[in-house]
C-alpha cells in the first residue's frame, strides 16, 4: 500500500507552492497535524509571515488539526495585536518605556486564549482568523471571510464578520462523523476508505470496521 508521506514537504511532484504545513512551521507556538496542507500563489514559507502579532511573552498557540485544507492568503490575527478596550485611551504606553513603563501596572492586555482549528476544516483564499477563535472539525471558511466567533463542527461560514450559512450535513450525520473521528484512524484505514470519504454515503462509512 502506496500513502502520501507525511513528512514530505512537498508531496506534489515537480510542485513547490503547496507544502504538508507541519514539515516547514519553526516557530514552537504553531503546532500543525499530520496532512493538514497550505496552498501559497508565491511561498509557502508565507504562512508564518501570515500569522501577526504571534509573540512569545504573549504565550498563545495557533493549533491546527489533521487533514486540513490552508488557502493562499490566508491570515491568523493573535493576542498580541489586542489593545485595552475598557480604558480611557487604548493607546500602549507601557510598550514605550521611559516615564510611561509603568502604565500597566496591576492591568493586562485582553488575551482570547489559543485559536483552535480542529480536523479536516477547509479555510478558503484570504480568510481572516481572528484571536482565540475555535473552529470545529469538517467546518469550510469561505473566501475573504472574518471570523471572529467559534465555528461549529460541520458548518459553512462567510461574510464580515462571518455568520453561519447552513450545516453541511444533519445534527444526527454530524454527530456520527464525531463520534468515528475518521482523521484519528491510521493511514492505511484512511486509504483502504478514500472512495468512501470522497462519496455521500456516510451511514456507509460508519459502518466501516
Amino acid at each position: 500500500m502506496a500513502t502520501p508521506d507525511k513528512n514530505e514537504q512537498f508531496p506534489l511532484k515537480n510542485y513547490g507552492r503547496l507544502c504538508f504545513l507541519k514539515n516547514i512551521i519553526t516557530r514552537p507556538n504553531i503546532i500543525v497535524g499530520d496532512y493538514t496542507y497550505y496552498d501559497d500563489f508565491e511561498d509557502v514559507h508565507n504562512f508564518e509571515k501570515n500569522v501577526k502579532y504571534h509573540f512569545d511573552f504573549t504565550g498563545d498557540k495557533l493549533v491546527i488539526g489533521k487533514f486540513c485544507m490552508i488557502a493562499s492568503g490566508v491570515t491568523f490575527i493573535m493576542n498580541g495585536a489586542n489593545h485595552l478596550s475598557e480604558s480611557v485611551s487604548a493607546y500602549p504606553f507601557a510598550i514605550f518605556g521611559k516615564d510611561w513603563q509603568h502604565a500597566m501596572n496591576g492591568k493586562t492586555y485582553p488575551c482570547k486564549g489559543d485559536t483552535i482549528i480542529e480536523n479536516d476544516v477547509w479555510i478558503g483564499f484570504q480568510a481572516t482568523i481572528m484571536p482565540g477563535v475555535r473552529i470545529g472539525n469538517g467546518a469550510i471558511i469561505a473566501a475573504g471571510s472574518v471570523v471572529t466567533k467559534d465555528v461549529e463542527p460541520y458548518a459553512i461560514v462567510g461574510g464580515n464578520p462571518a455568520k453561519e450559512i447552513r450545516k453541511r450535513f444533519t445534527d444526527e450525520q454530524i454527530a456520527k462523523l464525531l463520534a468515528i473521528q475518521w482523521w484519528n484512524w491510521d493511514i492505511e484505514k484512511i486509504t483502504r476508505n478514500v472512495q468512501n470519504l470522497t462519496g455521500h454515503d456516510i451511514d456507509g462509512l460508519i459502518q466501516v470496521k
